[in-house]
């Protein structure tokens, strides 16, 4: 694993709060991502994870505290916003077009990053290299032989590496997993996992991904940070999670 200790920070949170009707589902949250880390969040059900990534992408607006994206703070801006600064996201329920064409799903992906719409007077030179970009990132995701698919009929891991290469389309420098496994059989996720190690290394950008396999977690992140009940309960190397007692009893238990 590459070591993230000396490289600066790509996004720093600073005691973030965020409540729903007076619940409280994030609260005082403080973390620092290094640029170009490989990580994960984990935390049992209803810990704040998504939410978390609902506050860093503009879905939600943070009560209070600050969230800061290559030191410039982006909290209360727009989805659209945040994007087009670097910060792309796979979902955990995947957010595709089911009714169009895996190419079409990149392909209108591509577009709408770059601020163009495909017409009757488009230069072919430009829709060249839209067609170009998209057929790359299907092969860096291993979907270029179903391009002409419709893309709801592709079986549901498919959908969700899909989902990744829509990310990509985005030219992200963070990008946020939510539960990308999700749904896949044992070998659907050992496969999405490898690609997820692939494309961390060779597009050289910043991941971090929610994730409840604890064997994932701890066999590819560099950093685990645990939310609990809202609050960062730890954070270190896998190994240091591991072993961390306070973890252990939290949320880890028997799974160690």
């Amino acid at each position: 694993m590459l070591d993230t200790a000396m490289k600066p920070e790509i996004l720093k949170i600073e005691k973030l709060v965020k409540s729903f009707d007076g619940n409280t589902i994030i609260s005082d949250v403080n973390l620092s991502i290094a640029q170009g880390e490989l990580s994960a969040i984990i935390g049992p059900n209803g810990a704040g994870k998504t939410t978390l990534f609902n506050l860093i992408t503009g879905y939600h607006v943070a009560n209070s505290g600050n969230i800061i994206f290559e030191g410039n703070p982006i909290g209360g801006r727009q989805p659209f916003d945040i994007v087009r600064l670097g910060i792309a996201r796979a979902f955990q329920i995947t957010n595709i077009f089911p009714k169009l064409s895996v190419l079409e799903n990149i392909v209108a992906t591509v577009i709408t990053h770059r601020k163009g719409n495909l017409n009757v007077v488009t230069p072919t030179r430009k829709l060249k290299s839209v067609y170009d970009r998209a057929y790359q990132i299907l092969e860096d995701v291993g979907l270029a032989d179903r391009a002409q698919r419709q893309s709801g009929t592709l079986a549901h891991g498919n959908q969700k590496i899909l989902d990744i290469a829509v990310a990509l389309a985005m030219e992200p420098k963070l990008m946020l997993l939510d539960e990308p496994t999700a749904g896949m059989s044992p070998e659907e996720r050992w496969q999405t996992v490898k690609l997820i190690q692939k494309l961390w290394q060779q597009l050289n950008i910043t991941m971090v991904f929610i994730e409840h396999d604890m064997d994932i977690v701890f066999g590819i992140s560099q950093k685990v940070r645990v939310l609990c009940y809202g609050s960062m309960l730890a954070e270190g190397t896998p190994d240091e999670i591991s072993k961390n007692e306070k973890v252990i009893e939290a949320y880890l238990g028997e799974e160690v």
